[in-house]
């Protein structure tokens, strides 16, 4: 088995090894990964944080070594960024712009200096929307993670994230975590509404804000009204998705 992390702003994660491929994820600024397949231009990777399986190309993939792998992955130390945009510099005073939500590791890989703002332990749920409010007017983009484009569960798992809370890559695979609520009227800031589409298969997620109002990704990220229909879109008068489920996490 070989280990990998990401040295760069982002790297795309796509689903086959093809630049036209399906973006599937993104990894961000210290990112760490296991390598399962190395081909001339392309390996096939597996992201320790959610399990997502993709493929990067090999200009963009920098090896670690086990040991230090596992010394990652022991420590389990929250260091993540939590400014829009920052900088680390390199020993050449070479600066490399990273992104909310990227990782601080204490590893000898990423010798970079950074002096901006951290999280580094575990938020109480009231700044799971001060959080999100950051991300506001963010591009919609499947397989996004990140404040120039981002997909409604990569928007809930970046959210929670940075503030040390722990959520899956997808919507559905989401809806498995916490625990269920009955009502609307049950939930509390920073609780996760889930909807369906026609199939009855969940593919969005926002988080609920005070007084039914969710923050969500739909075109970008917006904040809309939440009853126990859906969200209501005020701009376009109708309802945008069906409701299905409300998950506590935290």
């Amino acid at each position: 088995m070989q280990y990998g992390i990401c040295q760069l702003s982002i790297v795309p994660v796509r689903s086959t090894p093809d630049e036209a491929s399906e973006l599937i994820t993104q990894l961000l600024f210290g990112e760490h990964y296991k390598v399962l397949e190395c081909r001339k231009k392309w390996s096939r990777i597996k992201t320790v944080a959610d399990k997502c399986e993709g493929w990067i190309t090999n200009s963009q993939l920098t090896f670690i070594s086990e040991d230090e792998f596992n010394d990652i992955e022991t420590n389990k130390v929250i260091n993540h960024v939590s400014e829009l945009i920052s900088f680390v510099e390199d020993a050449n005073h070479i600066l490399t712009p990273i992104l909310i939500g990227s990782c601080i590791p204490d590893t000898q890989s990423l010798p970079h200096h950074f002096n901006g703002k951290l999280i580094d332990k575990a938020q109480t749920k009231e700044n799971l929307v001060k959080i999100a409010l950051l991300y506001l007017n963010s591009p919609e983009l499947k397989g996004g993670k990140s404040p120039f484009g981002i997909d409604s569960a990569g928007f809930t798992q970046m959210v929670y994230k940075i503030n040390g809370h722990h959520l899956l890559r997808t919507a559905e695979s989401q809806s498995t975590q916490g625990t269920a609520l009955s009502f609307v009227e049950e939930s509390e800031e920073g609780d996760l509404a889930f909807f369906d589409n026609a199939l009855g298969e969940i593919d969005h997620v926002g988080i609920i804000m005070k007084n039914n109002y969710v923050i969500h990704v739909n075109g970008k990220v917006r904040i809309d009204r939440l009853d126990h229909t859906g969200i209501f879109n005020n701009d376009l008068r109708t309802y945008t998705h069906q409701l299905r489920v409300i998950k506590k996490i935290v």
